[in-house]
């Protein structure tokens, strides 16, 4: 009797049992399903065709958008709206792939838990220290207060609320669905690498962003690409990423990519020149010391996260 096929009980004694037909692969489908360039194909067309779609909507009953930034108010509606997109669109692919959305980035059990809090807590460190080591070579001054009383309150919570939104939608377009889905073609590391590229270049549209701050963005995305292997999620790079612009743009009062919002707490100096210490019109994170506080957050991340072996979980 055939040990390794054995015939089933009650089956013919001519019968012969066959190996399961390996699934037919071809340039569309894989191995498991369709292949990772074309699901990140639909998304990314959806995304665009679907936001475009609200735009019109949006100044067919709002208007044009005036000319100029946008209020805090409007820009947190805005981050928002477009954080409800990328993500809306990957809850739906994650319907066709058969797979929860958590996988992609921000699972409901870690939502604003002690992730969230570390990289909030870590993100205002280190805007706190680069201003400090801008301040220290004369290159900022906090200057007098641009808000009272309960204005402060007031701003700072609509700053906050703007930037954990800007975190979420950044966050998820560049190292959710779509690190997910590259990463499963190319592998994590080259996915993250491509995506930061795309993340720094996209900074370069902000008005008053250079060439150096944009360099330094994508050193920011990798370290953001680096807390997601090392924490599985993208909940401590979203309260990082919104503490950090929360400092800047609220706390210290200083261009965030360029941008100066409204509201903001003090009549901070922060002069243009030397453009190697302050940013110039970039701002902090053009400041050759946003490399040095960068190069520390990786520091930070290896010791709360420290890497994983086999038997062990995962490793980097």
């Amino acid at each position: 009797m055939d040990t390794e096929n054995p015939v089933p009980q009650g089956a013919p004694s001519d019968a012969v049992i066959s190996s399961p037909t390996p699934p037919a692969t071809n340039v569309f489908i894989g191995e498991h399903g369709l292949r990772s360039g074309w699901r990140l194909l639909i998304y990314i067309v959806l995304v665009i065709g679907l936001g475009a779609g609200i735009s019109i909507a949006v100044r067919h009953f709002l208007g044009p958008r005036p000319a100029g930034f946008a209020t805090p108010q409007i820009a947190a509606l805005q981050e928002a709206i477009s954080f409800g997109l990328v993500f809306g669109v990957a809850w739906v692919m994650s319907r066709i792939e058969h797979r929860s959305a958590g996988v992609y980035g921000l699972p409901l059990s870690d939502a604003f838990g002690k992730k969230f809090w570390l990289g909030f807590l870590f993100g205002l460190a280190e805007v706190s220290l680069l201003i400090g080591l801008i301040s220290a070579f004369g290159g900022y001054s906090f200057g007098s207060l641009a808000l009272q009383g309960s204005e402060i309150v007031k701003w700072g919570l609509i700053h906050m609320v703007l930037f954990i939104f800007v975190g979420f939608f950044e966050e998820f377009l560049f190292r959710g669905y779509m690190q997910y889905t590259l990463a499963d073609g190319i592998g994590f590391w080259p996915a993250g690498i491509i995506l930061s590229i795309v993340f720094g270049a996209a900074h370069l549209l902000n008005p008053g962003e250079g060439w150096v701050g944009a360099a330094g963005v994508v050193l920011v995305a990798l370290l953001f690409v680096f807390t997601l292997r090392r924490t599985g999620n993208l909940w401590y790079a979203v309260g990082l990423h919104a503490s950090f612009d929360w400092g800047e743009s609220f706390l210290y009062s200083v261009p965030d990519s360029g941008t100066v919002l409204q509201g903001h707490l003090s009549n901070a100096v922060l002069p243009l020149t030397p453009k190697w210490l302050t940013g110039g019109t970039v701002g902090p994170e053009g400041s050759v010391f946003c490399f040095l506080t960068m190069g520390l957050q990786f520091l930070a991340v290896m010791w709360l996260f420290p890497k994983k072996h086999a038997g062990g979980g995962s490793s980097v």
